[in-house]
Order: C-alpha cells, then sequence, then structure tokens
C-alpha cells in the first residue's frame, strides 16, 4: 500500500495510526502543498490528503482484495476501508451502539476540532512558536496555510472555545477508561490522539492538560507510530 500524505499533517497522522494498528505494510509519498492537487485529484477528484493506495505505483497486481478501489481519499473512509482489508485487530467496537457512538465522536473531532487544532497550532507557530521552526521555507507554508484557511485572531479564539469544549468532554470519558468508547479502542480514540497532536508543541496546553497527552502517547505505541512533536 501506498499512503500520500502531507508529512506534518495530522489528518495524515490519524491514517497512519490506524495503518499501524492492523499491522498492515505500508509506504509514503510525501508531497509538497499546492503542487500535490496535480497527482491527487486525478486520482480521487478531491485536493485533499491523505490518500491511500492499495496499488503501489508501478506494480501491476493490486496487493489487497480484487474488488478494492484505486484510491481511498479521506482518513474516515481509510478505516472503513482497512477494516475490511484486515479485521483483525479490529478498529470497529462489536456493540453496534458503542460503534454508532465512536462514529459520532470521530465525524465530531475530524469536523470540528481538528479544523480547531489547525487554527491554534498555526497561530502559534506564526507567533510564540516561530523558533521551532524560523526557516524562510516554514514560515512561507506557515503563511500560505494561513491565508489558505483563513487563519486570523478572530478564528482562532473560536477555535481555541471549540478546543476547551472538546477537552473537557474526551477528560471526563478518558478518566474513566483508557477508552473513549467501549473497553478497545476504537476510531474516536485515534482520531482524538491524531487530530490534538499538534498541540503538544504548544505549552499552555501541555501544562493545563497533562492527561491528554498521556493518553496521545499510549495510542501512539499502541499504534506502533512515532510519537508527534512535542512528545
Amino acid at each position: 500500500m501506498l499512503l500520500l500524505q502531507f508529512s506534518t499533517s495530522h489528518y495524515c497522522r490519524k491514517a497512519r495510526l490506524a495503518l499501524g494498528y492492523k499491522r498492515i505494510s505500508y509506504k509514503i509519498e510525501n508531497l509538497t502543498p499546492g503542487l500535490h492537487i496535480l497527482k491527487v485529484k486525478p486520482l480521487t477528484g478531491l485536493t485533499t490528503l491523505p490518500v491511500l493506495l492499495p496499488q503501489i505505483e508501478g506494480q501491476q497486481q493490486l496487493i489487497t482484495r480484487s474488488a478494492a478501489p484505486m484510491a481511498i481519499a479521506d482518513s474516515t473512509e481509510i478505516f472503513k476501508f482497512l477494516e475490511t482489508y484486515q479485521q483483525e485487530p479490529a478498529l470497529f467496537l462489536p456493540n453496534h451502539e458503542q460503534q454508532t457512538e465512536a462514529w459520532m465522536l470521530e465525524d465530531w473531532l475530524d469536523e470540528s476540532i481538528g479544523t480547531a487544532a489547525r487554527f491554534v497550532y498555526y497561530q502559534f507557530r506564526a507567533g510564540e512558536g516561530k523558533q521551532i521552526d524560523p526557516s524562510v521555507f516554514s514560515q512561507m507554508v506557515i503563511g500560505v496555510v494561513r491565508q489558505q484557511y483563513r487563519i486570523n485572531n478572530a478564528t482562532v479564539k473560536l477555535a481555541a472555545s471549540r478546543l476547551d469544549t472538546a477537552l473537557e468532554e474526551l477528560s471526563n470519558r478518558w478518566r474513566k477508561s483508557d477508552y473513549l468508547v467501549g473497553s478497545s479502542l476504537s476510531v474516536a480514540d485515534i482520531a482524538a490522539a491524531a487530530l490534538l497532536s499538534p498541540l503538544a508543541l504548544i505549552p499552555q496546553y501541555r501544562q493545563a492538560h497533562p492527561w491528554l497527552f498521556e493518553r496521545i502517547v499510549q495510542v501512539h505505541q499502541l499504534c506502533g507510530e512515532p510519537l508527534p512533536p512535542g512528545l
């Protein structure tokens, strides 16, 4: 398998955690933001990453089942594909109601909280966290991202408020159990560990929510994925 990704994307990290949890061998191709469209759009009709290719470029045979699609776009769709490709260890909970709850959390984290983390992270990197990588290229990428997503003081304030709500909800769940839903790892745990990982570089979050980063570390270790920057 081949995973097309941005090396720093927390959404791509989400896909890597799922692949790692499943113990599925794969290769990575890091694409350049902007130029990635030239490769991704003909494959999926979309312009977003990650994209999983069951067929590695240059090979004639699919390494998955014959009915597998040529390209799977979006981390949530990658979850669904991996569960059909290799059922064990399971990402989906055996209890239907619990799995529905896990999907609801995953969707909320994916559509709202992952975006909020991006806003807060790039605001930090453009200001207090500039010294993490002050290179011209890094600051250029940060500027492009901030412009693309319209990251400014007003949108960051809203994003920070969403994160506060999310961290309260996740704290209530993770402090009662090692897992957000049920008694085993689910799509919700992977989504939370990946999409909140950029906060590890921001001191105020590290100091205020140590439990969060303990859980992020645990999920990464369970999935065999290197820890995110800051951890």
